[in-house]
């Protein structure tokens, strides 16, 4: 897969950090020894990570991929079900997304507009227009990490979460999942001058990964044993990789991608050692909105916007779409 040269955030924390740590330190006497700069971490950062789960009664099994079936066909815009949860978003006169702002490609703030923008973005953004026709002035983005995401769809701060998240057994009991619209893979970041080939070779290494991914948890079962360090945003992760507090960042490929992109001097290795499907996200109440929004996923699906959606942001040519399954 190749990405298009994207718009690449400049790395502020970076350089804010590494700032804080040059001059957080005081000047020693002729002839003394400099005493050694304190290390910085990012805010919430967790070294070694606890990692939830454990001992915790597995899930009841499912067939994670497999969503609500829609409804029919889909509802003129601007004509949504009366008493319906699209009904109450059409009267609110704006859909409010869970985005990622972090995350190159998928879901981060151009630097040059302020806006965030990528392939998940986009994505839900035709959720928006179904219901409203133009979507312009009707969306809400609320910037969230990979831990906030379950949380502001229990309590309504969003209406729908797009931020690579994995469509899992576990989630499913906390939250509604769409179809499948995007089929990544967890793999490894390493510095360049890095001798690792694979995850394999990381065991008892300082791995990163942001709190609330699945990514953290697939460290910790890992058979080589790496150590799990856990941040709150994926660009908290490449902060610690160039300071050297960490050996690798282990996630899906998409989001490695896009890091990869904004620090030349890191290379990805090994192949895809999980798989990590992506859904749109929705509270557990509003199975109506899961139906409708599989309904948008299955018509941009079949004209072209889907492809048109992933050429723009991840490259050419797009690939077929991942086909939906459903629960009857």
């Amino acid at each position: 897969m190749t990405f298009p040269r994207a718009r690449v955030l400049p790395a502020l924390a970076v350089a804010a950090l590494a700032l804080l740590a040059a001059c957080s330190g005081t000047t020693a006497p002729s002839g003394a020894s400099s005493p050694a700069p304190p290390v910085v971490r990012p805010v919430g950062a967790q070294d070694p990570a606890v990692v939830a789960g454990g001992s915790a009664a597995p899930p009841p099994s499912c067939d994670p991929l497999a969503s609500y079936r829609p409804a029919g066909s889909l509802p003129v815009p601007g004509a949504m079900p009366a008493g319906s949860t699209m009904d109450r978003i059409a009267k609110r006169g704006r859909v409010i997304l869970g985005v990622s702002q972090n995350t190159l490609l998928f879901g981060y703030r151009d630097p040059a507009t302020n806006e965030i923008v990528g392939f998940d973005v986009d994505i839900a953004r035709e959720v928006a227009r179904a219901i409203f026709g133009d979507p312009t002035n009707r969306v809400q983005l609320t910037a969230v990490t990979s831990a906030q995401r379950i949380p502001y769809l229990q309590n309504g701060t969003v209406d729908l979460v797009a931020a690579t998240m994995t469509v899992n057994c576990a989630r499913w009991q906390q939250v509604n999942f769409s179809t499948v619209y995007y089929l990544a893979g967890q793999t490894v970041l390493v510095p360049a001058s890095s001798p690792a080939k694979s995850i394999d070779d990381l065991g008892g290494r300082k791995v990163c990964a942001a709190a609330g991914s699945t990514s953290l948890a697939n460290l910790a079962a890992a058979k080589s044993k790496p150590v799990p360090v856990s941040v709150s945003d994926w660009t908290d992760c490449l902060v610690m990789l160039q300071q050297g507090q960490v050996d690798a960042i282990s996630t899906d490929d998409s989001i490695l991608r896009g890091l990869a992109a904004q620090d030349p001097n890191t290379k990805l290795i090994g192949d895809r050692f999980t798989q990590e499907p992506y859904g749109l996200a929705m509270s557990q109440s509003a199975t109506d909105f899961t139906k409708f929004v599989n309904g948008v996923l299955d018509k941009i699906r079949g004209n072209g916007t889907w492809a048109a959606i992933y050429t723009r942001w991840l490259g050419g040519p797009a690939p077929v779409p991942p086909a939906p399954v459903y629960r009857d």
